[in-house]
């Protein structure tokens, strides 16, 4: 790592931590004031990353919405982040006593009747509201949850953020972990977290459409999911003003085929489309700046032509 390079990320490491401290010492009414003003500075600094989340709204909406809504649903967006990462950043010490009675759950009898079944759970969710607050509350609830996440390019970041989740009793996973560790947590009846929402060449993906525009989508989910006879449901954890609401989707099904590659597209396709609802539904609080339509096809795709 050059100087310059090491250098940044150990600015960025202690401003992190700085802010770890800060926000774990004030009042929580407090923090939500001061991360909200947060976040408006970062809409307005960041104008690379703000350019971009107004362009995403564009290509996906069009005319729906006028120059002025997609800017305040930008502005939102980075506003809902740094108000949701405050309370990821306060939820080892404040989860039981400020957190956990702000979360309001609709739909659990959907996840019982998969989890129940002891075969394991694919919980689908994607980059919006709080994911991280989502994953701990249903852990305390008391079912036995793992999270995949990619590692933080600074191993001390990434050191936090799972001790983050292994405090609160998440089991984490890396993508680079082995598939026969995750088997194995569906085989004993886990419930394993996922973001299908990214874009990304380092985990096996497949075009399928996302709010209309095709999207390299990830489909370890689905692969394992379907050999493991897990089920699939999706999840997501949207603010509701200063309260949080975790919904949760009826299990996801598709009728399989003699072709596994086209249940897998299939199985990826739907929950696809159960993630475009909440985004649809809770429009700011996606990361519009996300890269969600970066990787576009070289070519048409088999499954695609056949199903559009």
């Amino acid at each position: 790592m050059g100087h310059f390079k090491r250098k940044k990320n150990n600015i960025i490491y202690f401003s992190i931590r700085a802010i770890v401290f800060c926000f774990n010492h004030i009042p929580r009414w407090l923090g939500i004031f001061v991360a909200g003003i947060l976040g408006e500075i970062a809409y307005l600094v960041l104008r690379k990353d703000a350019g971009k989340a107004v362009r995403n709204l564009e290509k996906i909406f069009g005319d729906n919405f006028t120059a002025t809504q997609r800017m305040q649903i930008v502005r939102n967006c980075f506003m809902n982040i740094a108000k949701n990462a405050l309370d990821v950043i306060r939820i080892r010490k404040y989860y039981h006593r400020q957190i956990k009675p702000l979360v309001d759950i609709e739909g659990l009898e959907h996840l019982d009747n998969v989890y129940n079944r002891g075969k394991g759970v694919i919980a689908v969710t994607g980059h919006i509201g709080n994911f991280e607050l989502l994953a701990a509350q249903i852990t305390n609830l008391g079912y036995k949850v793992a999270v995949i996440g990619r590692e933080l390019y600074d191993k001390r970041l990434n050191r936090l953020l799972v001790e983050n989740r292994e405090s609160m009793g998440m089991i984490n996973i890396d993508t680079k972990d082995s598939p026969k560790k995750i088997l194995q947590l569906l085989r004993e009846g886990c419930m394993l977290g996922v973001l299908i929402d990214t874009d990304s060449m380092r985990v096996r993906s497949m075009f399928v459409p996302a709010l209309g525009k095709l999207s390299w989508t990830p489909i370890g989910q689905s692969i394992i999911g379907l050999r493991s006879g897990a089920g699939f449901v999706p999840f997501a954890c949207v603010r509701n003003k200063e309260r949080y609401k975790i919904i949760i989707g009826p299990e996801v099904t598709i009728e399989r085929t003699d072709d596994f590659d086209k249940d897998v597209y299939n199985m990826t396709k739907k929950c696809t489309e159960q993630w475009e609802k909440f985004v649809l539904e809770y429009t700011d609080q996606w990361i519009w700046m996300h890269d969600r339509w970066n990787t576009q096809p070289k070519e048409p795709t088999r499954y695609n032509d056949e199903n559009n």
